[in-house]
């Protein structure tokens, strides 16, 4: 058994983020991390794009190699933790090895949801989650093959860009009568859902696949409420699941919709473990319930305050969270979370592909919605951080400049402080 230290069970991004910051923040203990794939951590946004597409596949380590050296990591690849004994503090691995630790992170990010109708060990089926699923993809698309994919979220639509981009005919099924529409406010998701077809992909909205059999030709047979269809490679991107069966297991607490449950600092049930990234669920200020964030932002947040919690340091100060999407020449971002009863002001012009969405509560600024206007969403942010109510008459006028409108935002809720 190893001396004690800090095992951090997973090798992703988080993981590589947590234990980086615990070496800038002074830890000089022993850091192990255990990974399932052969790689050293990388980052994943680009499965679905720039490594399905690209000539030459882009560099998608988290830590650059000086970085990983003076981290000083001691990274075990191709190995499982089994079982996480809370009292013993001890993590056991599948090959029989027992690590010891003084602190444990659980950083195991999620798995790619799969549908019991769906052959997944077919050769012509795909999820996307690891690198060498992007790009056992890749060589498929290279044939420029017929395909359908399962799932109209941000994973699925960015991989039917790819794919289009690439030469194959592409089918989108899902099940929603609308693209995104639990993100994106309505006048949005028909933008998008007019985007993808000027792309070339044919949705299927509003419908559901019921069986997926392999044809004597090697093909998928595809059988819908609509009829069947034949395509060459499937592609299953219908959402993830978190990665938190060995809390569960251990006795961790575990949130009725998956997830291991953390604190604001990320500190689990057990005192002496805590989690971070995908394979968390945790209570957010205006959320009623605890929930998951899935997002490069909330991988890296989470593990730098999981580092300064385990260090007894000060907690970085939370972040408001956001997300981005490419899709195809298209860049969306959203800030904030989404909610069934805000209320929405557009500013600028669908037809020029420019335009960005505030959701507001009684005024307060909640969920905002950039499309190819990343920079004006950057721009209201603060506003976002203070959580104020603001006057939105002025914000859709093609004449409000809109700096200046958030400067006058910002001294009007300072006034009324």
């Amino acid at each position: 058994m190893t001396s004690p230290g800090v095992v951090i069970v997973g090798a992703g991004q988080s993981a590589a983020v947590a234990a980086h910051t615990l070496r800038e923040q002074g830890y000089r203990g022993c850091i192990t991390m255990l990974g399932r794939e052969r790689h050293r951590p990388y980052e994943r946004p680009p499965l679905s794009k720039a490594v399905l597409t690209d000539i030459e596949e882009p560099r998608l380590e988290v830590l650059t190699e000086d970085a990983w050296v003076r981290s000083d990591i001691e990274l075990l690849s191709n190995s499982e933790a089994v079982a996480l004994d809370l009292r013993r503090r001890h993590v056991c691995l599948a090959d029989g090895r027992v690590l010891g630790y003084e602190k444990c992170l659980i950083a195991t990010g999620g798995e790619a949801h799969t549908l019991p109708f769906v052959p997944t060990a077919h050769p012509r089926v795909h999820h996307i989650r690891t690198l060498d699923d992007a790009r056992r993809l890749r060589a498929s698309l290279q044939l420029r093959p017929e395909v359908a994919i399962l799932g109209g979220g941000f994973l699925g639509l960015e991989v039917a860009h790819s794919a289009l981009s690439a030469g194959a005919s592409v089918t989108v099924f899902e099940r929603a009568a609308s693209l995104l529409d639990r993100f994106l406010p309505c006048e949005a998701s028909a933008w998008l859902e007019a985007r993808m077809r000027d792309a070339g992909a044919k949705l299927m909205l509003g419908a559901s696949l019921s069986d997926v059999r392999a044809s004597p030709r090697g093909r998928m047979h595809l059988i819908t409420g609509a009829g069947a269809l034949e395509v060459d490679d499937l592609i299953v991107a219908v959402g993830l699941s978190p990665n938190d069966s060995l809390a569960r297991e251990a006795g961790l607490e575990v949130a009725v919709g998956g997830g291991i449950l953390v604190d604001a600092s990320c500190r689990t049930s057990d005192e002496h473990v805590f989690a971070c990234g995908d394979c968390t669920s945790q209570q957010r200020p205006g959320q009623t319930v605890p929930t998951r964030l899935e997002s490069w932002q909330n991988a890296n947040e989470q593990a730098r305050t999981a580092a300064a919690a385990m260090l007894s340091a000060p907690l970085p100060v939370p972040a408001v969270p956001w997300f981005w999407t490419d899709q195809g020449q298209h860049n969306i971002q959203v800030l904030g979370l989404p909610a069934p009863d805000l209320e929405y002001v557009r500013r600028g012009d669908l037809a020029s592909d420019k335009v960005m969405w505030i959701g507001h509560r009684s005024s307060v600024p909640l969920h905002g919605v950039a499309i190819n206007a990343g920079s004006d969403l950057r721009a209201i942010r603060p506003l976002f951080e203070r959580g104020q109510p603001l006057q939105w008459e002025d914000f859709p006028l093609d004449t409000t400049n809109l700096r200046a409108w958030v400067k006058q935002m910002q001294a009007h809720a300072s006034a009324t402080v």
